[in-house]
């Protein structure tokens, strides 16, 4: 008998996000980020990293139109998923 893989949980960021504050939103509710997740780059790292169960997927979809919305943080929190999803095999991040 083999063993089901369990199903990600998945959070999709739309192109037209425009704050931060909305990304935190989104990824907290669909991924159910703990009570305690201090709603900055420093403490999404460290909670998908090692807070919440897998598996995860992030979508962001036309990760230009984000990065361009949300300037310098847009570049930022991009680069900070692309680094978790090196770190952790369950998570995986897709760009569009």
């Amino acid at each position: 008998m083999t063993k089901k893989s369990a199903k990600a949980r998945r959070a999709v960021i739309p192109a037209a996000t425009a704050s931060l504050e909305t990304v935190y939103d989104i990824l907290a509710r669909d991924l159910a980020l703990p009570a305690h997740f201090g709603r900055n780059l420093d403490a999404l790292y460290d909670a998908l990293t090692g807070d919440v169960a897998g598996p995860l997927e992030i979508v962001v979809t036309d990760a230009k139109a984000l990065e361009r919305n949300l300037g310098k943080k847009g570049r930022a929190l991009l680069d900070l998923l692309r680094e978790a999803g090196r770190a952790r095999k369950d998570l995986r991040i897709t760009e569009t």
